[in-house]
């Protein structure tokens, strides 16, 4: 189901996808400075999805001859009156959320929702076509390192599109500094390209931290980076922490104030990450401030 109230008049939009999580709001503020940072129409999606726990359930081998068509009619009419409260309830979320957007700024070139039916990933791949950046909250702090996945939509969407994907944690508050989890790979250099290339973070001190071992190799790659981001205009310090990303970059993130990490997404093949783990995951599971997933 469609609700685009009007057709934008730019062709790449900025699209925060909501839930009724109490953090919902801080996704739409996310949003909305993303879309005036870079001119962009904003659109607010809400995908109504079918609880696992119902989802091709198949209750006929379990009810007994004389009881069956009336319970299957009942559970039918139950499912029925539960999609049209969803259903609902999406529409008022995404209602709120338009209001919300209008009273946070009137410059906002244009702000429309779209409620769809299904899969959050397939919902994304849908528009992926005319999105410059997703917008999602990340919700489940996960407490148990062991865990290698801490979030089924977050995760599979990150891994579905090719568009960047800003992920908000707790309140927002405007970015005044960005770090760029920096290694010299060719996923870490090409986050760093986009962010020379996007309005979206100009103007904004940055830094470039590494970590790993001390060496002068190390330093040379980060000087590189740096004299690359200096060129756009970007005002830039870099660091370099001894040990494992996942281990020292939340910690010093938190100390210094770091209000959004750049990072790149999954440089490595499927198999490695099972293997050997995934930093981005580890990131997003650990990062004290939201995050900008660059492919």
């Amino acid at each position: 189901m469609n609700n685009t109230k009007a057709k934008a008049t730019h062709t790449h939009k900025v699209c925060a996808c909501l839930d009724r999580h109490p953090e919902t709001a801080s996704v739409i503020d996310w949003a909305a400075w993303a879309a005036g940072r870079l001119d962009a129409p904003l659109e607010l999606l809400h995908v109504l999805e079918r609880p696992a726990d119902r989802a091709g359930a198949d209750y006929t081998g379990a009810l007994g001859l004389g009881a069956q068509e009336t319970l299957l009619l009942q559970l039918a009419e139950l499912d029925e009156a539960r999609g049209r409260l969803a259903q609902e309830a999406g529409r008022h979320l995404l209602a709120a959320g338009q209001a919300h957007v209008h009273a946070l700024t009137a410059g906002l070139s244009h702000c429309s929702t779209r409620l769809r039916h299904g899969e959050l990933v397939d919902a994304a791949l849908e528009g992926e076509h005319d999105t410059r950046l997703f917008v999602l909250g990340q919700h489940h702090r996960d407490q148990h390192p062991v865990r290698r996945h801490l979030d089924h939509h977050l995760e599979r969407l990150i891994r579905a599109v090719q568009r960047p994907v800003l992920v908000s944690t707790g309140s927002f508050a405007a970015p005044t500094r960005f770090a760029i989890a920096y290694d010299g790979s060719p996923t870490a250099q090409r986050a760093m390209e986009r962010v020379a290339q996007s309005p979206l973070l100009t103007g904004l001190p940055a830094e470039l931290v590494m970590a790993g071992r001390d060496t002068a190799s190390h330093h040379q790659t980060l000087a590189q980076a740096r004299q690359h981001l200096e060129a756009a205009g970007f005002l830039v310090t870099t660091t370099l922490l001894e040990g494992e990303p996942e281990q020292q970059l939340p910690a010093h993130l938190k100390a210094n104030g770091t209000s959004l990490l750049v990072i790149g997404a999954y440089g490595h093949t499927r198999i490695r990450e099972w293997i050997v783990g995934s930093t981005t995951t580890a990131l997003l599971r650990a990062s004290p401030c939201p995050l900008l997933i660059l492919r």
